[in-house]
């Protein structure tokens, strides 16, 4: 069936000697991989790599194969132009490190048009800001909220914050956070990307609440996965 969709590239990886395997989430149809055949070798046609960068936003016309699971697309454009995210060494590091960590943790291939609308704002932000250092941080902990395990915050008097629980308490048990850690973790609560510049963190604390989110999301997702790019990320903004 042919369709079209507005989709943001989540990952590519080589098939054979020159295809890709394109993983976006797309506005009506979630999580979908498309087989781009022939598309490292060829010189001319409707499909080019640079078309599926990480987080690239586009307009897709494609076939969605009921009987399998890799999928083809017959016309791509670029919805959204960035202009900073591939040339700024910060922008393009966190656009890593934030694709890897939606390919571990979206799953569903189902329509879901206010993570997708989370999704796209997201990165058009971070294209158009340049004060960014903490923008992954707030991504992730808002992320939990159509993930479906954004912390409980009626009680964030409570001196512990249970992470296998998602939830603030008055008792230190396993996977608790505590201390100028908990104090730090409570600065992104409930905020948006536009005060982002008034949470002044250090190297250190931006690694501890780093550090925090991953775990968060390694008890709350089954199967996620570390991802690669966290190093590098941690050195960049170190």
């Amino acid at each position: 069936m042919i369709q079209t969709t507005k989709a943001i590239v989540i990952s590519t990886i080589k098939y054979g000697d020159a295809s890709l395997i394109a993983t976006c989430y797309t506005e009506d149809f979630g999580i979908k991989a498309y087989i781009l055949r022939g598309i490292l070798k060829a010189k001319k046609g409707k499909l080019k790599k640079a078309y599926f960068q990480p987080l690239m936003q586009l307009t897709l016309t494609v076939n969605h194969n009921n009987k399998g699971n890799l999928n083809t697309i017959r016309e791509v454009e670029v919805l959204n132009f960035y202009t900073t995210i591939y040339i700024d060494i910060k922008k393009q590091t966190i656009a890593l490190f934030l694709a890897e960590i939606l390919y571990s943790s979206i799953k569903e291939e189902e329509r879901n048009s206010s993570l997708y609308k989370y999704l796209e704002t997201s990165f058009l932000w971070l294209d158009t800001h340049d004060n960014v250092a903490n923008f992954h941080l707030l991504f992730l902990l808002n992320l939990t909220k159509f993930l479906g395990f954004y912390p409980e915050v009626n009680q964030t008097h409570y001196t512990y914050f249970n992470l296998l629980e998602g939830r603030f308490t008055d008792k230190k048990e396993i996977n608790t956070v505590y201390g100028n850690n908990l104090m730090q973790f409570k600065k992104l609560l409930g905020i948006n990307f536009d005060v982002l510049h008034e949470i002044n963190y250090n190297a250190v604390n931006r690694q501890s609440v780093l550090a925090i989110l991953v775990n968060y999301f390694e008890l709350h997702l089954h199967g996620f996965k570390k991802p690669k790019s966290l190093q590098v990320l941690k050195s960049i903004f170190n």
